[in-house]
């Protein structure tokens, strides 16, 4: 393990010296939690403490047509957090300052001129704008689309979901933070993050692209109007201040709602050196890899490497890739489980790990392994595709996983190097997935650059951060935020191992 850094940032003038409580809300497309961020001085510099106060399941039904989130027990559930987390704020005698939202991209909920839900959302996973993506090609080709918005090509962005709706004068989308902070305070707006993943955002000018609405003949006011990461949205509604026993007066900050926004934004990157220009992995259900920018690659060959320009914290681009993530992982584990097989997550990992170099790779990212299904069978049919048959034991699997994760986290960031011009010294994995040792160390050798791992809760740290930021108790801009992470963690370290160094990334799988 790797020692943290010592902070190089204070907390600002004004600010708490005993602590302040912030509280995020950070949902992801299988779970949920309510979590209490405390900032603090401390002799080493600032520091972050998190706790969680309530976990919660999520996951998409099939019910009224089709695959769509349970919204409202979706929001109960953030309520009772809320709740839970005044209660334990309050055991300690500490004020909540503010509460930030952070969820998954791209999907939204349909709300009238009453603030009423007219529907559950659908979820990104239902196969409905697959068949609109011809039809929004023909309005708009997509060389325009990707000079404009600089969103990589998924058949599920929020564009494609929007081109299948009808009826929809008089109704507002809210992406699914906002449709939460809207329920919250009562005020209606996109949170920019989140706002540059739906197709329908000019990554340069970073208002929404309305002629692209108004082409596919969508109102010219469907979303609110934006708001920026570390602008306040508004205060709690009697009504939910009432329910959860928090003051009215708590104010609701945007953060960087797309929750890969906040996870980038707690990259635990020094200044200087190798550091100054990274490669992340947030590593979770997806995995989001890439490097981050002054400005967005709108080019030809950007386009046609399928790579993403979506805003972060302060203005930022996140440039990335989608590749896919641990969910192939959870849904081999929920069908054994299904089977009657229970291991741990450690027993895998532990014999996956024993197995010898090599081994067959599949391209983790195909829509193929998208929707929910027998997942272990359709890794061995995308092997037998390749010429290789994969013995059936879960541990050639679950080796296959990860050794075809890495290849893809490895691929893309040498895609993101050449088309941005750019060096990255160090790759930093974030999220569920820097637990995954082994992973990790596969990481290393596939891409031949030091790893570090850590934090697993940078999404909920970038997000706390910001709403210190926004409420004056930190100051200073990402470097500063990111030196209290480096003050507040411990990740681990992994360097490539001598036979990938020798044989080179791409023989290091």
């Amino acid at each position: 393990m790797s020692a943290a850094s010592p902070a190089d940032t204070a907390l600002a003038s004004g600010g708490l010296s005993a602590g302040s409580v912030f509280v995020a809300i950070d949902i992801g497309a299988s779970s949920g939690r309510v979590i209490l961020g405390r900032v603090a001085g401390s002799p080493g510099g600032t520091r972050t403490e998190l706790e969680t106060v309530h976990r919660f399941p999520n996951g998409v039904k099939e019910f009224d047509g089709g695959l769509r989130w349970d919204f409202d027990a979706l929001f109960a559930e953030v309520l009772t957090g809320l709740a839970a987390a005044a209660t334990a704020a309050a055991a300690r005698g500490e004020g909540i300052a503010s509460i930030g939202i952070d969820t998954w991209a791209v999907d939204y909920g349909l709300v009238n001129a009453a603030g009423e839900l007219v529907a559950a959302p659908f979820s990104y996973r239902d196969d409905r704008s697959r068949g609109a993506v011809a039809r929004v090609h023909q309005e708009l080709d997509t060389a325009r689309l990707y000079a404009t918005t600089g969103l990589q090509f998924l058949p599920f962005n929020t564009i494609y979901q929007l081109a299948t709706e009808s009826g929809l004068d008089g109704l507002q989308a809210l992406l699914i933070p906002d449709l939460i902070g809207f329920l919250l305070t009562g005020r209606r707006r996109t949170e920019a993050t989140n706002a540059s993943t739906t197709g329908l955002f000019d990554a340069v000018a970073g208002e929404w692209a309305t002629e692209f609405l108004a082409a596919l003949g969508l109102p010219g006011d469907l979303f609110p109007p934006l708001i920026q990461p570390g602008e306040i949205l508004g205060t709690l509604l009697p009504k939910i201040a009432e329910r959860t026993g928090l003051s009215a007066a708590t104010k609701v900050v945007a953060v960087g709602s797309h929750d890969t926004a906040s996870a980038v934004a707690a990259v635990p990157a020094g200044a200087g050196g190798d550091e100054e220009k990274f490669a992340y992995v947030s590593s979770g259900t997806w995995s989001l890899v890439g490097v981050e920018l002054s400005h967005p690659v709108l080019t030809e060959a950007s386009r046609a490497a399928n790579f993403t320009n979506e805003r972060g914290v302060d203005g930022t681009i996140r440039y990335l890739r989608n590749v896919g993530g641990l969910w192939l992982l959870s849904e081999c584990q929920r069908t054994w489980a299904a089977e009657g097989y229970r291991p741990e997550l450690e027993e895998l990992l532990d014999a996956a790990a024993t197995l010898p170099p090599g081994g067959p790779v599949i391209n983790a990212d195909d829509p193929y392994f998208i929707a929910p299904d027998n997942m272990p069978e359709r890794i061995r049919a995308a092997v037998r595709n390749t010429g290789t048959v994969l013995p059936e034991h879960p541990a050639h699997i679950v080796r296959c996983i990860l050794n075809s994760l890495a290849a893809g986290y490895a691929r893309t960031i040498a895609d993101a190097e050449r088309l941005a011009d750019v060096h990255a010294g160090v790759v930093h994995i974030v999220g569920g997935g820097s637990q995954n040792r082994l992973l990790c160390q596969l990481t290393a050798d596939a891409t031949g650059k030091r790893v570090i791992a850590g934090p697993v809760e940078a999404t909920a740290l970038g997000n706390v951060l910001v709403q210190a930021r926004a409420t004056g108790v930190l100051s200073g801009g990402l470097g500063e935020l990111r030196a209290v992470v480096r003050a507040s963690q411990q990740p681990a370290e992994y360097i490539p191992s001598r036979r990938a160094a020798h044989q080179g990334a791409g023989g290091a799988l």
